[in-house]
């Protein structure tokens, strides 16, 4: 099957005779245009995309996929029927009950306000990675004593004397402000304390540093502390209830979903929470970047364009003549256009082509020769994920471009009247 003339033609344009190399010199500047365009979106949504995910890794180690917490009331009471009745909702993997509240966190040398989670030691490694984040210590030993020596309480300045407290794991950032490692003690400072003739007395209770975590994100290791559930409800005297129900999920994607099936199973007095919820302003900030970074560098393809429509009005001038003893021999002006809108999408296409692999070694290259020091900046370097949908997206708008660019010359050259093109020849 013989292919249509007109690609013949076209291809033989965007070479240029011998005594006009300026076509040439913008067919390659075009083209290099598209492929720089595309190389910088392919690179920058990566990267975006890296980002993205290593953020999402990072906030899914320290928190649930889901959250139940109880609508009607300030805690939840039947915590461990609901519990069990959670883990019977298809598509969860496990659910284990939390305390949440405020605190301030004192030593000697400096006082630090935090979130302070009270969590059952035994469970709460199949919920979050928790355990895997543990820079020194063990999770297990959170529910366990530990012997401390302290002056007598009636005599602080006696000698020390063996002591037990519970247990409380810090964040690195936080345990570095507080000047406290792993065998230190630390008092936790309640504002919500019994009610006395005075007014409300702070709750102060000691506990000793029983293991340091580091997540990799600076908001969680420099604000956030655990101890053991029992602890926690003894400490803020909530007797037998808990803040809510922290699950995990098989797909974090659909955490939504599962949320919705989470509150139909346990009825409407229950309210369940995704991690989308919960971090919403921080996935939709990275959401909007993404996009106008995108955008702002589509411009950079949309500017190659114009490279496509001077080369395209420079190969229609120079082939006047050629075009005009095409339609005489019978061309339509449907060929015509068709011929120098080829020519546009070669250029996109090659460009594109180029442009693609292009992107992906000079991801390549910041993998594999940008490193940090993490611990300035939390990453050792910076993290590149390219979907197949994105490079789909960037390859579909270069090309949409390029044709796009071909509009006006081709209109050019479909006009041009045989007559008006060979009286002077």
């Amino acid at each position: 099957m013989a292919l249509p003339y007109e690609i013949f033609v076209g291809l033989r344009y965007l070479r240029a005779k011998r005594r006009n190399r300026t076509i040439s010199l913008n067919t390659f500047v075009s083209v290099a245009g598209i492929t720089l365009g595309v190389a910088a979106l392919i690179g920058t949504v990566g990267i975006m995309t890296g980002f993205k995910e290593d953020i999402q890794s990072k906030i899914l180690g320290t928190t649930a996929h889901i959250i139940v917490q109880d609508r009607m009331k300030d805690g939840m009471t039947d915590y461990a029927a609901t519990t069990k009745q959670v883990e019977t909702v298809p598509e969860v993997v496990a659910a284990t009950p939390f305390i949440l509240k405020q605190v301030m966190l004192t030593t000697q040398s400096s006082a630090q306000g935090v979130v302070l989670r009270g969590i059952d030691p035994q469970r709460e490694a199949n919920v979050t990675e928790l355990a895997k984040n543990l820079a020194s210590g063990q999770l297990a030993d959170l529910g366990k004593p530990v012997k401390v020596n302290l002056p007598p309480p009636d005599d602080p300045t006696g000698p020390p004397q063996p002591s037990e407290k519970p247990g409380i794991i810090l964040g690195k950032e936080l345990a570095l402000r507080l000047g406290a490692f792993v065998g230190d003690t630390v008092t936790v400072v309640s504002p919500a304390g019994p009610i006395s003739a005075m007014g409300m007395v702070p709750k102060i209770r000691i506990f000793a540093v029983s293991g340091i975590f580091q997540s990799g994100m600076y908001e969680y290791d420099s604000s956030l502390a655990y101890i053991d559930l029992a602890e926690a409800q003894k400490f803020f005297n909530m007797g037998d209830s808990v803040t809510g129900i922290e699950i995990k999920v098989t797909d974090v994607f659909r955490a939504n979903e599962i949320a919705r099936r989470v509150e139909q199973t346990l009825g409407f007095s229950y309210g369940a929470r995704d991690w989308m919820q919960l971090n919403r302003n921080l996935f939709s900030a990275l959401k909007l970047e993404k996009t106008m970074m995108f955008l702002l560098l589509v411009l950079i393809t949309i500017v190659a364009s114009f490279n496509i429509v001077s080369t395209l009005t420079m190969i229609v001038t120079e082939k006047q003549k050629e075009i005009a003893i095409l339609k005489a021999m019978g061309a339509t002006s449907k060929s015509i256009r068709r011929i120098f809108m080829l020519n546009g999408l070669i250029i996109g296409l090659s460009g594109t082509a180029i442009g693609i692999p292009l992107g992906y070694a000079f991801l390549w290259l910041i993998e594999r020769f940008w490193t940090f020091d993490p611990t300035v900046y939390y990453i050792s370097k910076i993290p590149v994920h390219v979907l197949g949908e994105d490079v789909l997206l960037v390859a579909g708008s270069a090309i949409l471009i390029s044709f796009a660019a071909t509009v006006y010359p081709s209109l050019q050259a479909a006009k041009l009247e045989p007559v008006a093109a060979l009286r002077y020849e």
